[in-house]
């Protein structure tokens, strides 16, 4: 057994001590002027960085049900963090959200709004929020991503590090700044940005800047000389580069917890409210400058933080108690919901917030795998320890949720349950990709209503908790307690409402029982062996009707007529009508010809129809022998469960059941034949 020691010594070993101060690397002014020169990128604007690091992760094309696909940012699938907060869909609103990022990187006004993420609870505006924090945390760790600040050697041998982390380029006087950045771009080759110098150092540094001046006579390269400048990581944590604010009950708002307040304790130490050295700069726009600042609700602010939030926005500016404005580079992001929303379209004396805001909907997933993919995501076998979670647990749940976030189709005979098929890619007669456009189209406000994947993911955990003497939780467990939930759901507007999410659980339930039954059916005529038997029997049938031929009776072995009645039995599975089946026939037997002009043998398992078919007509010829209807009686002789027992393993080895589930969706399935109500798919 190892010692902590030997743990530690075993860490110790893999520390690069260059490594570290590389990163933690201090220098003079001038050697960071040849840090520039090299990498210019460390002078970029904070809307810069953040474009840039979106980028660094590539992007790809997907297909979402649009025409002509969307290109889709790598960084939103989380792959530094194994997806733990990876966005699920939203392909489009993420890439509307990039391109303002783009814009202002570009300097086309977009750097100047405040960034609003609007959309209902649960639609993961603070997942996005959060994802570009910890991105450019990550993304300042790394030497594309590096940036550097400044801080002024003090008699003892201290330094005073400016407490708002400007860049060390803003020390140089406007006078000479556009020289030395146009001499600057001249030597550096294929930069991204051009070098620019924006905005002044804090009223501290100035103060450091001026003092020093004075005693060096004027000469500001000579101050330049006492200044260190040192590279730095963004942090939310440890409040360097990212702020977060949100607000409080209104008798306790404070915008100095914005902008900074004063130090009473130095008062007496400098003599003055107005010495820049009894200040504490630590207010979130302080602490965000070169990074990022999310304001969580940001609608529900107090009117006079709105205010500095105008400034921040539109100026780049920010109002210190007792001092002149102040110069701060940050991302302003803010995100709410519709109701805080509606309330400042209504509000006349917002119009200059709202002028200065870009908002942009952050909806619910409109489609089934993508609802699908975040459940799936949170309960899988490494999170639900112990219990089985039954196949199409998690779908109904999906499936029920996007239905209640879908408004009525205005198409003549399209259901809902369609719809939402569409929009998952299913292809349906007499649809195009053209027809479910203009669906989305006429759908305003598709997505912004409906049932939040926070209440299904409370409602997954119920059911597990719930049924605790259970090994799996089933589909009816998981709907049972969707629909008993409803009656305390405090964000449901009004009883009809209710009411017609009780009617979707229905028409969910009818869904599940025809995806069942299939799934039966496809365990019960799963035996090879009989499939290829019954292929054989169809395509000498068909060869020898196609060919007027006769077909001769292994049993008797006279040649007889094709057997149109087991022909038509198969057929009429996949609803090939009596007109069209010459038509099939032909099909079926021009494509056993081009394989085998290929070299190739026929194989029933690679056309998709003819399977179907194929297992459809063995379930209906087994299920009697089988006398699945005796589950329901509890009276089953030994042959019937050892062919029961059979078809239970087919469903746990293929279809993903645990031995309780599968047990259970036999009865469930074998009810459904005992009442006689057996449905054709």
């Amino acid at each position: 057994m190892t010692t902590g020691q030997d743990l530690l010594e075993k860490f110790s070993a893999r520390q690069n001590a260059d490594t570290f101060w590389q990163e933690h690397w201090q220098g003079t002014f001038a050697e960071y002027l040849d840090i520039v020169r090299e990498n210019p990128g460390v002078v970029r604007t904070a809307h810069q960085r953040m474009y840039d690091m979106i980028t660094s992760y590539g992007d790809y094309s997907v297909d979402e049900g649009r025409r002509g696909g969307l290109k889709r940012y790598a960084f939103f699938d989380d792959p530094d963090n194994g997806g733990r907060d990876a966005i699920f869909g939203l392909t489009e609103e993420l890439a509307q959200l990039v391109s303002v990022f783009r814009s202002a990187a570009l300097k086309y006004g977009s750097e100047r709004r405040v960034l609003l993420l609007h959309g209902p609870v649960g639609s993961s505006k603070s997942t996005i929020a959060r994802l570009l924090k910890k991105g450019i945390e990550r993304y300042s760790l790394q030497p594309e991503g590096a940036l550097y600040t400044f801080g002024w050697k003090e008699k003892d041998g201290s330094i005073t590090w400016d407490p708002m982390n400007g860049d060390p380029l803003q020390l140089i006087p406007h006078a000479y700044r556009q020289e030395l950045c146009d001499q600057l771009n001249e030597e550096v080759q294929n930069a991204t940005y051009p070098i620019e110098i924006k905005g002044d150092v804090c009223p501290l540094s100035r103060f450091y800047f001026r003092e020093r001046l004075a005693e060096e006579n004027g000469d500001w390269t000579k101050v330049l000389e006492s200044i260190v400048v040192r590279r730095f990581f963004l942090s939310e944590a440890d409040r360097i580069g990212i702020g977060t604010f949100q607000p409080k009950d209104e008798k306790n708002q404070d915008s100095t917890e914005l902008t900074g307040d004063i130090n009473y304790r130095k008062i007496a130490e400098y003599g003055s409210e107005s010495d820049p050295r009894a200040f504490n700069f630590d207010g979130e726009f302080n602490v965000a400058n070169r990074g990022m600042i999310e304001f969580i609700e940001v609608l529900k602010l107090d009117v006079a933080f709105l205010y500095d939030l105008l400034g921040a926005s539109q100026e780049h500016k920010i109002k210190p108690k007792k001092f002149a404005q102040t110069d701060i580079d940050t991302v302003i992001i803010g995100h709410t919901n519709e109701p805080e929303y509606r309330k400042l379209q209504s509000n006349e004396f917002m119009e200059a917030l709202r002028d200065r805001t870009v908002k942009i909907d952050i909806p619910y997933v409109t489609k089934l795998s993508q609802e699908l993919s975040i459940y799936e995501k949170d309960y899988n076998s490494r999170r639900v320890r112990g219990k089985h979670i039954a196949p199409h647990t998690l779908e109904v749940a999906a499936l029920w949720a996007v239905l209640t976030r879908l408004e009525e189709p205005k198409h003549h005979g399209l259901t809902l349950l369609q719809k939402l098929k569409l929009y998952n890619g299913k292809s349906l007669p007499g649809f195009t990709m053209d027809n479910v456009d203009q669906l989305r189209k006429e759908a305003k406000h598709e997505g912004m209503q409906g049932i939040s994947p926070r209440y299904v993911q409370d409602k997954i955990s119920n059911a597990l908790v719930n049924n605790a003497d259970a090994t799996s939780i089933n589909p009816f467990m998981m709907l049972n307690e969707l629909e008993g939930g409803l009656k305390h759901h405090s964000l449901i507007p009004n009883e009809d409402t209710r009411d017609a999410y009780r009617r979707l659980i229905s028409i969910v339930k009818e869904e599940y029982t025809d995806v069942v039954k299939n799934e039966v059916q496809r365990a019960i005529a799963a035996d090879d062996e009989a499939l290829t038997r019954l292929c054989g029997n169809y395509i000498d049938n068909v060869k020898a009707y196609t060919q007027r031929e006769r077909v001769r009776n292994k049993f008797t072995g006279q040649d007889e007529q094709p057997d149109e009645r087991l022909m038509r039995s198969i057929e009429e599975r996949i609803d090939i009508p009596e007109t069209r089946k010459d038509d099939f026939r032909r099909e079926i037997m021009n494509y056993i010809g081009a394989l085998a002009l290929d070299g190739k043998k026929f194989d029933y398992k690679t056309n998709e129809r003819l399977h179907k078919a194929l297992e459809m007509k063995l379930f209906e010829d087994q299920k009697d022998t089988i006398k699945l209807t005796s589950l329901v009686s509890n009276v089953v002789d030994k042959d019937t469960q050892e062919k029961i027992d059979i078809v239970k393993g087919r469903l746990i080895r293929d279809f993903g059941y645990n031995d309780e589930s599968a047990h259970d969706v036999l009865q469930y399935v074998a009810s459904i034949f005992a009442r006689g109500d057996a449905k054709r798919d």
